[in-house]
């Protein structure tokens, strides 16, 4: 299903950590300044698992154990996103069904606040999916294109084994702590990885950088309104997505993404902090602050109020 894909790149090694062929958004010219940095790599990044890649020069510029398989949180809704966008029909309406609002609530999850009865679609729902975390369009997406959760789980698993991802185990569609807190696991650098793939998707690349999104309200749904988790958007410069995820054993995590200069940087903190959810997002503009050689230190701003925290 992601087979086209996974070839166009089974040649490259897992060492090398391929982040696919960039599209323009991602690519830089072919005499971008090299950023002066120290060598030691950035300091003040507290994150458990990090991993830095310069998608300009192809080399990861800077890890920490990036081979420890961690849990991931919502992070996991990259794959649910990409396995959507390449399985394709995403105009296809859905029908929102009370048992996926009752399955957000029961495990706690962050939630789009959808109605059940509303119809929107595949392509509303990634935006519901990806902004602010909604686990229960996650259930949505994975009931209509598995179909049947289970069976969308699966698909997951397939694609994390056609694209190398050795050492990524989804054990459900949203990164929620089920069956157990480390069923769903990845690694740093099988999840960099990732966000390369993800972010050779055009729609994907849209959907991850939009601060908000906004659905009128019609005759097949509520009006909504959702707004990103992930603050380095509009305040760190540069900045082009992509997820935040938050669980009690993943801690409060960040897969990002910037461009400055004509250069550009992916990467990701896992379990920065378990108390402190501005943590994840300091850590990664140490990580970017460091790779641009920037001087002006980022300040994180101030969680907007009644949004989801993920």
């Amino acid at each position: 299903m992601i087979t086209a894909l996974a070839a166009r790149h089974r040649a490259m090694t897992l060492a090398a950590l391929p982040l696919a062929a960039v599209p323009p958004l991602m690519a830089a010219p072919a005499r971008a300044a090299t950023p002066v940095r120290p060598a030691a790599g950035p300091s003040g990044v507290v994150a458990k698992s990090a991993l830095l890649y310069d998608v300009t020069d192809g080399a990861t510029a800077w890890s920490r154990a990036a081979d420890t398989e961690r849990p991931i949180a919502s992070i996991t809704k990259v794959m649910t996103a990409l396995v959507v966008l390449h399985e394709g029909g995403l105009g296809r309406k859905i029908t929102i069904k009370r048992k996926y609002l009752a399955y957000a609530k029961k495990h706690d999850g962050s939630t789009a606040g959808l109605h059940a009865g509303d119809r929107l679609t595949a392509r509303e729902l990634l935006n519901a999916l990806l902004l602010p975390s909604g686990c229960d369009a996650a259930y949505a997406l994975a009931d209509a294109y598995g179909p049947g959760k289970g069976r969308f789980v699966a698909k997951m698993n397939d694609a994390a084994r056609e694209l190398g991802l050795d050492h990524t185990t989804y054990a459900n569609f949203d990164g929620l702590p089920w069956p157990t807190a480390t069923s769903t696991r990845s690694t740093a650098r099988d999840q960099v990885r990732l966000a390369g793939y993800a972010m050779d998707d055009g729609t994907f690349r849209a959907t991850v950088a939009r601060r908000t999104y906004k659905l009128a309200r019609t005759r097949a749904h509520h009006a909504y309104t959702w707004t990103n988790t992930n603050r380095l958007l509009g305040s760190y410069k540069g900045a082009i997505g992509i997820k935040t995820g938050t669980t009690d054993a993943a801690g409060y995590s960040l897969m990002f993404a910037a461009r400055r200069d004509g250069r550009t940087f992916t990467g990701i903190v896992l379990n920065s902090s378990t108390t402190d959810e501005r943590a994840r997002f300091t850590d990664a503009a140490h990580m970017l602050d460091w790779a641009f050689g920037a001087t002006d230190p980022y300040r994180v701003p101030p969680a907007p109020t009644n949004t989801t925290t993920d």
